[in-house]
């Protein structure tokens, strides 16, 4: 495939200034369990598609069940410093990882831009992020930016297999597979790890697991960290708790929080996402449903709007009252889940929270009814209260089970309750290269400010590198930023090149 410019054309990156960083202040009866040809019909309708038609995200779990850590693996060159499920697949995988880079122009323009200052020379990087083509990206961008780069999955289902052998053969230490059980998911961190033979100064983590194995593991290490970047809402939560119990002994910087995380990665890849990966899971139509949506921050608010343009009818649950009035004010309708859950055909949780929806919730739910989960936190669904004897699960295809009461009433549940759209489809390449910039600056800023600037806390990018993530990807669209006259400028009280919007800003 032919390489184009990756800005879209001639444009001159300029790295912005490194900034002092400031702390953050932070009722209608429904039908009756069916008859036995309905609950057939039903197994059918979920069970019965091409899962040829579907991506390589179904067609990689027909791979053979025996566990990569039982394989003796190596690569082209005889590296066997990684583990994933076959090495044979690199180059599919790299195809993948190329058609991935063309979508996301920033990374891309960094990485040429950058390459020869090395900003990262000498950092060591340990990762823990979903291993997929657009993830791939990054990790080889900041190889290519000097760092060396140890791998690991933050979600046993979202790994894509051969981006993961592409990244091997490449010289990544890499230990991941869909479908790890929990216990390999912790012994491939403690792999990724690899205190006795590697010393990783600087963490990339999702969700705040690798965070918390090293701190707890290797506290002589977690003390000599350069930084910390979490991208995650859960991760950010437990870095707090740290630094409240005076247990942060590292800087940290919080992407979860940037604008260009939230509106863009939150927003507006949920709001495509969410519709692939139940299309794909379930064949399900849309138009006429009624769907409750747990949480309207910004991932309920981009499930909402991309379910409301295909005729599903909308029920909103939310504890954040000014959350629930822009859900009213939207034109969706704001309930408790205890009014609605007898009548859903779709409940999806987006909070973050645990035990949102409970087993006296899913007691109620109606035979068919679909449950899953786009908030980072698999704790979201009470799953261990189905997993009792009186309940069957029963596996009808990858990544959907069936949960069946003694009565006979069957719920469907998607990736158990993990990750939706990154456990059973793909998200938008552009919208990752938003995300995936914002993560590597934050690195470089960790890693190259001057002793002394991070204290052991938890802090957020300066609107400056927000507003210039977003400028990198603007040649894209072939959009044109107007420009303030000195005057104008003046006149609000902002630099003419920004930042244009103070901190406290809500966009």
């Amino acid at each position: 495939m032919a390489k184009q410019d990756s800005c879209g054309g001639n444009t001159t990156l300029e790295l912005p200034q490194r900034m002092q960083i400031q702390f953050s202040d932070q009722k209608q009866e429904f039908n009756k369990h069916p008859t036995k040809s309905g609950r057939r019909s039903l197994s059918r309708s979920v069970s019965q598609s091409s899962t040829d038609s579907n991506s390589s995200v179904f067609s990689e779990s027909s791979d053979d069940g025996s566990s990569p850590r039982e394989k003796q693996q190596k690569t082209s060159k005889g590296s066997s410093d990684f583990c994933v499920k076959d090495i044979t697949k690199a180059e599919f995988g790299r195809k993948e990882i190329e058609i991935a880079e063309q979508e996301m122009p920033a990374l891309m323009a960094l990485r040429k831009k950058a390459a020869e200052e090395k900003p990262l020379a000498g950092a060591k990087v340990i990762g823990c992020t979903h291993i997929t083509a657009q993830t791939a990206v990054l990790i080889e961008t900041l190889s290519a930016l000097g760092a060396r780069c140890r791998w690991a999955a933050c979600n046993i289902f979202s790994t894509q297999n051969a981006v993961a052998a592409a990244l091997a053969e490449r010289g990544t230490a890499v230990f991941a597979w869909r479908g790890e059980s929990e216990d390999d998911f912790w012994w491939c961190i403690g792999r990724c790890v690899g205190a006795d033979v590697w010393q990783p100064n600087m963490i990339l983590d999702d969700g705040g697991d690798l965070t918390h194995w090293i701190h707890k593991s290797y506290p002589s290490l977690f003390k000599r960290l350069r930084g910390i970047v979490e991208e995650s809402v859960t991760g950010i939560f437990r870095l707090h708790q740290l630094s409240k119990a005076g247990k942060l002994c590292v800087p940290a910087m919080n992407v979860n929080d940037s604008v260009t995380k939230q509106k863009f990665d939150n927003l507006y890849c949920c709001k495509e996402s969410i519709l692939d990966g139940l299309k794909r899971t379930t064949d399900i139509m849309f138009g006429g449903k009624q769907v409750v949506v747990c949480g309207y921050g910004e991932v309920g608010k981009g499930c909402c709007a991309a379910l409301k343009a295909l005729g599903a009818v909308i029920y909103v649950t939310e504890v954040d009252p000014i959350c629930a009035l822009q859900a009213c004010m939207d034109g969706f309708r704001v309930i408790k889940l205890s009014e609605g859950v007898r009548h859903a055909d779709m409940v999806i949780t987006c909070t973050g929270n645990k035990n949102v929806v409970g087993r006296e919730h899913l007691d109620k739910l109606k035979n068919g009814c679909v449950i899953c989960n786009m908030g980072h936190s698999s704790t979201e669904i009470e799953l261990a209260s189905l997993k009792t004897p009186e309940l069957r699960w029963e596996r009808v295809r990858p990544h959907v089970d069936h949960i069946i009461w003694p009565d006979g009433k069957r719920v469907v549940l998607l990736a158990e309750g993990r990750l939706l759209n990154l456990s059973c489809s793909t998200v938008p390449s552009l919208v990752l290269s938003i995300t995936t910039t914002t993560q590597a600056l934050a690195l470089i800023e960790l890693y190259s400010a001057p002793e002394g600037r991070y204290k052991q806390d938890v802090y957020l990018l300066p609107k400056k590198i927000d507003e210039f993530v977003a400028s990198l990807h603007l040649p894209t669209f072939d959009a044109h930023l107007t420009e303030l006259t000195d005057e104008q400028a003046k006149y609000l009280g902002v630099g003419r090149k920004g930042p244009f919007k103070p901190s406290y800003y809500r966009y």
